[in-house]
């Protein structure tokens, strides 16, 4: 059976981190530059962080998840039964994700102040801005070896590694808390309570061909199954599967 994988955010900080979270996927995909066109998805992708980051104060907020997290599971020590040894590596890797985190700058900041970026940056604001005569200096950059541009991605890509480490961290452990289960959407709508939940996952079949909008917060969440061909609420009974992460 084919499904497709559906995530929603179930505060506004988590809404952030998934959003940060696709950025940074899709700078890592386009930073290959394999196609002419790639560039384009990898500077639009670094230009949406640095606008991310000039909002919020994203490092002290990821600092503070990652350290509730440490103290949720610290408090996993004392209880019998439990793996101390896989418990201790995820300590481990907290703490050393932690650190870096603690000790970088603030997200963002060297990429602002590089001189390539800045030059290009305002233009591609611009509906077709990345044109040869708005970004001479782009265009430029794009005649570079190959081997030139993949070593300046990495470089860019570098400085924002702390985030990259913390954020995967803090998502991937978010994600094991919660275990997909059947359910089953009577007349295409489902809802249910929730604690202090983050992240709800969702596999649906495909050849029920629905898609979920789901609204809700922390504590108790909806969703409606639409019927992709139609646009309109689903009447039928749509079987699926849902984790909720806290």
């Amino acid at each position: 059976m084919t499904t497709h994988y559906f995530e929603h955010p179930l505060n506004e900080k988590t809404r952030i981190y998934l959003r940060v979270e696709a950025l940074l996927t899709q700078m890592d995909k386009a930073a290959q530059f394999g196609d002419e066109m790639q560039h384009l998805i990898f500077f639009r992708s670094l230009f949406d962080l640095l606008e991310i980051f000039e909002q919020i104060q994203l490092k002290s907020e990821l600092a503070k998840d990652i350290e509730k997290q440490r103290l949720s599971y610290r408090a996993y020590l004392n209880i019998d039964g439990v793996n101390l040894e896989m418990l201790r590596a995820v300590l481990d890797e907290i703490d050393g994700v932690h650190s870096e985190l603690m000790a970088a700058e603030r997200f963002g900041q060297s990429l602002k102040e590089d001189r390539f970026l800045s030059a290009i940056r305002q233009r591609f604001n611009l509906p077709g801005g990345s044109c040869c005569f708005d970004l001479p200096a782009l265009h430029h950059w794009l005649h570079l070896p190959l081997e030139k541009k993949q070593l300046d991605a990495q470089k860019w890509s570098t400085n924002l590694a702390p985030l990259t480490q913390a954020l995967k961290l803090w998502l991937r452990l978010t994600r094991e808390t919660g275990q997909l289960r059947e359910r089953l959407a009577n007349n295409g709508f489902y809802q249910s309570d929730a604690t202090e939940a983050n992240i709800l996952r969702l596999e649906i079949p495909l050849e029920t061909g629905v898609y979920p909008m789901i609204s809700g917060h922390k504590n108790r969440f909806a969703i409606k199954f639409i019927d992709f061909e139609s646009g309109q609420a689903s009447a039928s009974s749509i079987p699926f599967k849902l984790a909720v992460c806290c």
